[in-house]
């Protein structure tokens, strides 16, 4: 498995090893020790799925203050992952990492706590995989605008399709309940 560290401290892309033959192939797509060495300790606790259509928009989520780690990938089509650094007196918050994750790189994006998280479909449809560290809390969900213009990401599509939630979101600076870096 091959780890790439991102801008962001704590954000890391992981691209385990495919071996594949005629047949197809075969992938260890989590091995707990192997994370760990990484940086990533779990223990995850939740598993999700989401299946998506092009120009799907999910984002930009986290949860304060019962937070969620996430390990994410694509198990069909490609979408442009983002992660961003909310946590209050950080010295990278508001700043962004965007990963492209889809089926045919086998690529995973661990989205620590404190990060928001979203991702857009880029193909004609996506099955995206979450493994998360905390279970789901609906009373500390916290939505940042995706379209946010001090954030400056680049989703790479011009009108995408998104939730009412979504579309009634703040953006980063009128938002007051955030998690505080704590170095």
């Amino acid at each position: 498995m091959q780890t790439f560290e991102t801008s962001l401290p704590g954000v890391v892309v992981f691209e385990p090893r495919r071996y594949g033959d005629p047949r197809g192939f075969f992938v260890e797509t989590f091995q707990s020790e192997r994370y760990a060495a990484a940086g990533v300790a779990g223990p995850f606790v939740q598993d999700n799925l989401s299946r998506s259509s092009h120009g799907v928009l999910r984002g930009l989520h986290l949860q304060y203050p019962n937070p969620q780690g996430k390990l994410v990938s694509v198990l069909r089509g490609t979408v442009l992952d983002v992660a961003v650094d909310v946590r209050r007196g950080s010295p990278t918050f508001g700043k962004s990492v965007t990963v492209e994750l889809s089926e045919e790189n086998g690529r995973q994006m661990f989205v620590p706590r404190g990060f928001a998280h979203g991702f857009v479909v880029l193909s004609e449809t996506a099955d995206f995989f979450y493994k998360c560290d905390n279970h789901y809390s609906p009373k500390d969900e916290i939505t940042v605008r995706w379209c946010d213009p001090d954030l400056g990401i680049d989703w790479r599509v011009s009108d995408p399709k998104i939730s009412a939630k979504d579309a009634a979101a703040l953006p980063l600076s009128q938002i007051q309940r955030l998690p505080a870096y704590e170095g």
